[in-house]
């Protein structure tokens, strides 16, 4: 693919490239001479306020991508292919498709004024794809399987790279055990709460896992393990590694033995990455310490990592990854609600819009998580089925990724969560399974 513009800066060539070549599958290269696009037989873009060749794609310039600097962007909506589409200009699409996808992916609106939520956390109301009702989908992802239909079409001879699709689950170990290895102060203040609260029947079940004649609720590592090895998945670990337990940070320190059994026996058979933990949110001595004993322990460079809670802010967050060398991220989606917070499945590097530059920190996108399936939106385990299916059809339809975050507190038998392991396995059963 040949894209002509007459003169292009980072983020001109940031989102083209991603575009085309992660999206849509095609070699880009790049031309500021008219001349060398009137030569060219194969697929094109003529990216200017001008159609200067009859046939290259004619996309006209909304104008953020040459811009500095951030501020207020003026949006009005129309649709393109049964999609949303915005920065609306003429050509032959109706509006500037990289401008949009950039102002997406870069998360810029995340940079302009906002108010937060009770975490802290950029609020998902504030954003775009929320207040136009396109959360649920993955808008780059969709847009460019309607350009490249357009290019089939103009050029029959053009095969595009195939993209396939790719569901990918993620585990977030807040709290490795229920009861054991808890110690004794703190299996004590729950055997109370429950003993005042009259839940005779939890306080059986605490003794009774304590005493070794029943398995740890949350201890679902083996069953999780049959999956895995039936369905032929891939997934990542994030462990919660707190110093000290607190109102956030409810997992078992690195220094108890059994954790350390845990946290090695998934590092050495599954891609495991930190969790940081609420108390290092804002103190970078803490989350070295973290990050040290994980990377101790394993005998591996730490490079993955998820904030607790969803819980960061751009840039600062990710600049603080990439001082600390690591190379990816797997926060990019909502702690509050299910669906694409970048607006695509599909991986990218990270674009530090202040500083107008790519980074070397790749984001992996995920679209659903059980936490707020559950305590955000209030599902029943039906409602969450087909939830996470219809994510991964639209997902599937895209060729894109589908990352999914969910918790081994989730697949127990501890009161509230009947259904939810099910739920997890029939949509393995019934949906994964046909992807193989």
């Amino acid at each position: 693919m040949l894209v002509y513009s007459a003169g292009s800066g980072p983020r001109f060539h940031y989102i083209v490239s991603y575009f085309i070549e992660e999206l849509c599958g095609l070699n880009v290269s790049f031309t500021s001479d008219p001349s060398d696009l009137a030569a060219y037989d194969g697929p094109c873009i003529c990216y200017h306020n001008e159609k200067l060749i009859p046939a290259a794609l004619h996309i006209s310039p909304h104008g953020l991508l040459e811009q500095e600097g951030i501020m207020e962007q003026t949006t009005v909506f129309s649709n393109w292919k049964d999609l949303p589409c915005f920065f609306l200009t003429e050509g032959d699409l109706p509006f500037d498709i990289f401008s949009a996808s950039f102002f997406l992916l870069s998360r810029y609106e995340e940079y302009l004024p906002h108010k937060k939520d009770m975490y802290g956390r950029y609020d998902h109301v504030n954003s775009m794809a929320y207040r136009h009702n396109f959360l649920n989908i993955p808008l780059l992802d969709l847009w460019a399987v309607e350009l490249i239909k357009l290019f089939r079409i103009s050029k029959a001879d053009m095969i595009p790279g195939k993209r396939s699709f790719r569901f990918i689950p993620t585990y977030d170990i807040d709290m490795a055990w229920a009861y054991l290895h808890k110690g004794i102060w703190r299996n004590a203040g729950g055997f109370l709460r429950s003993f005042l609260a009259g839940d005779l029947k939890q306080c059986r079940k605490r003794i009774d896992v304590l005493r070794g004649k029943r398995n740890d609720p949350y201890d679902v590592y083996e069953w999780l393990d049959a999956l895995h090895l039936k369905f032929a998945l891939k997934p990542y670990y994030f462990f919660l590694l707190a110093e000290q337990a607190g109102r956030y940070d409810k997992n078992i320190p690195l220094s108890n033995r059994h954790m350390k059994s845990l946290v090695g026996y998934h590092a050495a058979g599954y891609r495991t990455g930190i969790h940081p933990s609420w108390s290092s949110r804002n103190n970078i001595k803490i989350f070295r310490r973290e990050t040290g004993e994980l990377a101790a322990l394993t005998g591996q460079t730490v490079t993955n990592s998820r904030f607790h809670y969803i819980a960061f802010s751009l840039p600062a967050d990710y600049r603080k990854l990439i001082g600390e060398s690591f190379s990816d991220d797997f926060s990019m989606g909502y702690g509050s609600i299910n669906g694409f917070r970048a607006s695509v499945s599909t991986p990218f590097m990270w674009y530090d819009l202040e500083q107008e530059k790519v980074t070397a920190l790749r984001v992996h996108p995920f679209c659903w998580m059980d936490a707020n399936s559950y305590y955000e939106q209030h599902y029943t385990p039906a409602q969450a089925f087909s939830e996470i299916k219809a994510y991964h059809d639209v997902v599937k339809r895209a060729g894109g990724q589908l990352m999914t975050i969910s918790h081994n507190n989730f697949f127990s038998d501890e009161p509230g969560f009947a259904g939810w392991k099910e739920v997890y396995e029939i949509f393995l059963d019934e949906v994964v399974y046909w992807d193989l």
